[in-house]
C-alpha cells in the first residue's frame, strides 16, 4: 500500500503521468473493438430471455426435504434429456430448502404431463397433483414487462443529461457521459449473450444500477477537469493536459474504488453460480460485476478523450494551446530567444574616440567641475544640490568629497 499511496501522490502532484488522453486513436480504437464484440456475440448467440419477457410455464415442485444444487442440476438434466417439445433447455433453481422451480417454454397440455411425470420418476414420494404448481406466464405480460424497463432506461438517461449539463453547464460533458454510458450498457449485453445467462428483471436492475456506478465515477472525474481548466489563461497547460491531470489525479482513487466494490459482487457472482445455480441474485451479481469493470475503463480511458476530443475545436481552447505551446518552449530553453554570434552579424559602431576626457577625480580641475555641472544642469529639467558644505580631497576615497564639520561651524563663512 505504501508504494501506491506514493504512486497516487506523484500522479497527483503531477510529477508522473500516464498520457491517457494524447493516446486518441488507441483508446478509440479499443473501445471500437469491445463494443464490436459484444454486438457480434449478441447477433451469433441471442439473448436468453427469461420467462418473465417472453412467457412460459413454470413449474414448483414441493419435495418436503432438503434439496441442493446438484439435486436441480439432476432434475434439469432429466428434463433435458427427455426430448420433451419446448422443453429442451429447462432452467432449475432452488426455491428454499424444501422446494425447486422449473421453468421451460410455454408447454402444451400432453409436454406438461410428461415433464409432471419426470419430476415424478425423480421424487417418487411427492403427490404430482398437490405437490407440483404450474403457473402460465403469457408473452404480453413480458412485452409489458421490457416495455416499462425500456421506459426506465430512457428516463434515467434523460435525467443524466440534465443533470450533467445543469451541474457543469457543457453540453459536451452530458455527451461524453452518455458515450460511456453505452459503452458499459453494451459491453453488459454481450457479455449476457456470451454466458447465455437469462435476462430477467433482476438484471435490468443490476443494468440500472451499474449505470449509477458508471456516471458517479465518469462525474468525479469530469468534476477535476473543470477544476484544472478553470485557471488556464494563468498557467502554462492546454485544454488536454488539464484533462489527462485531471485522470491521473482521480485514477487511484477510481481504482480502489472498485476493488472495493468488485470484490463482494464477485463473491455473491461465484456464490450465486456454483452453489444456488441460476438465480435471480445470479443475475443481478452479473449486470453488476461487467458494468463496474466496463465503468472504470469508460470513465477514465473513454469519456475524457471524448470530452477533449469535442471541445478541441473551440477557438478559445485552441488559442490557450499555442500559448501553453509557446510558453512550454520558453521554459524548456529560457536563452532561445538570444541571438546566437554569426559571422555575418551586423556589427555596431565603435565607441568615439572624439568624446573629450575627462579629468582625473581628485584634482582641482574637478573641484571646479563640480560648479560647472550644476550650471550646466540648469534649463535641463535638472536641478543641482545645492553644497552645503566644503568639498576637498578624501585621502580614504581618493577623490573629491564634502568635509566634516562640528556643529558650532556648520553654517558659518
Amino acid at each position: 500500500m505504501g508504494k501506491m499511496s506514493r504512486l497516487g501522490n506523484e500522479l497527483y502532484n503531477g510529477h508522473k503521468s500516464i498520457d491517457f488522453v494524447g493516446r486518441r486513436w488507441l483508446w478509440y480504437g479499443v473501445t471500437a473493438v469491445l463494443v464490436g464484440l459484444a454486438i457480434t456475440f449478441v447477433i451469433v448467440k441471442p439473448l436468453n430471455f427469461g420467462v418473465e419477457f417472453k412467457g412460459g410455464t413454470e413449474l414448483k415442485v414441493a419435495v418436503h426435504d432438503t434439496v441442493s444444487q446438484s439435486d436441480a442440476d439432476d432434475l434439469r438434466t432429466a428434463i433435458a434429456d427427455a426430448n420433451i417439445s419446448h422443453a429442451e433447455n429447462p432452467s432449475v433453481t432452488t426455491a428454499g430448502s424444501d422446494s425447486l422451480v422449473v421453468t421451460t417454454e410455454s408447454l402444451s397440455g400432453d409436454a406438461e404431463d410428461q415433464t409432471r411425470a419426470i419430476i415424478g420418476e425423480q421424487y417418487p414420494d411427492i403427490d404430482l397433483v398437490k405437490d407440483v404448481s404450474v403457473q402460465d406466464v403469457g408473452p404480453s405480460w413480458g412485452r409489458e414487462v421490457a416495455k416499462r424497463a425500456l421506459i426506465g432506461v430512457g428516463v434515467f438517461l434523460v435525467l443524466v443529461v440534465l443533470f450533467i449539463w445543469a451541474y457543469f453547464r457543457e453540453w459536451k460533458m452530458s455527451v461524453a457521459a452518455l458515450v460511456a454510458l453505452f459503452h458499459d450498457v453494451a459491453l453488459t449485453i454481450g457479455i449476457y449473450a456470451l454466458s447465455g445467462f437469462q435476462v430477467t428483471p433482476a438484471a435490468v436492475t443490476g443494468l440500472l444500477a451499474i449505470l449509477g456506478f458508471s456516471l458517479y465515477d465518469t462525474v468525479v472525474v469530469f468534476d477535476k477537469i473543470k477544476e484544472n481548466t478553470t485557471k488556464l489563461r494563468k498557467a502554462s497547460q492546454s485544454y488536454s493536459d488539464a484533462a489527462n491531470l485531471a485522470v491521473n489525479q482521480t485514477l487511484v482513487r477510481s481504482i480502489n474504488t472498485s476493488i472495493v466494490a468488485l470484490i463482494p459482487i464477485g463473491a455473491i457472482l461465484w456464490v450465486s453460480a456454483s452453489q444456488l445455480g441460476a438465480s435471480s441474485l445470479q443475475d443481478l451479481a452479473l449486470a453488476q460485476f461487467v458494468g463496474m469493470g466496463a465503468g472504470v475503463y469508460s470513465s477514465v480511458m473513454l469519456a475524457p478523450r471524448v470530452v477533449v476530443h469535442l471541445k478541441s475545436r473551440e477557438s478559445s481552447v485552441l488559442e490557450q494551446e499555442k500559448r501553453a505551446k509557446a510558453r512550454q518552449r520558453a521554459m524548456a530553453d529560457r536563452y532561445a530567444s538570444v541571438p546566437a554570434f554569426t559571422d555575418n552579424m551586423p556589427v555596431t559602431d565603435e565607441p568615439r574616440d572624439d568624446r573629450p576626457s575627462r579629468p582625473e577625480r581628485g584634482t582641482a580641475e574637478d573641484a571646479g567641475n563640480v560648479a560647472q555641472s550644476s550650471d550646466d544642469a540648469m534649463g535641463k529639467g535638472r536641478i543641482a544640490p545645492t553644497q552645503t558644505r566644503p568639498i576637498s580631497q578624501s585621502s580614504s576615497s581618493g577623490r573629491q568629497q564634502p568635509s566634516r564639520q562640528a556643529r558650532s561651524k556648520r553654517g558659518k563663512k
